[in-house]
């Protein structure tokens, strides 16, 4: 009987282990300015604008409607700021892409709106990082100025 219960506990403790470890979930800001000039950054990012909340730019013409993009990369092996930096990159090129779909001319107002933990920040961003995952979701207003 003791040979059954210390397969079950081990069974257990092999199954329950990996749900455990990947359930983490920690909230970080990190630093717009410092993803957007990163080497990733300069080469990867498209050519529209950006402006996140409370930076000024130009008059608006007409809005082409409020976005949000939510993007998740592979955190395995990353250190929490390296993972979000990816994720928050690839958050902003799917903004700016879907600028470009709408003919819009930048993409103004943008906004962390991460697992629901809002965050309007001109200088910094807000990522959930995972043992597993890091996850940054933005929204934004596609533009055209006058």
């Amino acid at each position: 009987m003791s040979q059954i219960l210390r397969v079950v506990l081990l069974v257990s403790i092999v199954t329950l282990a990996p749900v455990s470890a990947g359930a983490r979930s920690t909230m970080h800001d990190y630093n717009i300015k410092q993803a957007m000039d990163s080497d990733v950054g300069k080469t990867k990012l498209l050519g529209v604008p950006v402006y996140f909340a409370g930076q000024k730019h130009a008059k608006v013409a007409s809005d082409k409607g409020v976005f949000t993009a939510n993007r998740r990369t592979n955190a395995f092996n990353k250190s929490d700021e390296q993972a979000c930096r990816i994720a928050f990159l690839s958050a902003v090129i799917a903004l700016q892409a879907r600028a470009e779909k709408m003919g819009g001319d930048a993409v103004v107002d943008i906004k962390s709106i991460t697992n629901n933990q809002n965050l309007e920040s001109a200088t910094q961003y807000r990522c959930a990082a995972g043992n597993v995952v890091a996850n940054v979701a933005l929204t934004g207003r596609v533009v055209k100025f006058k």
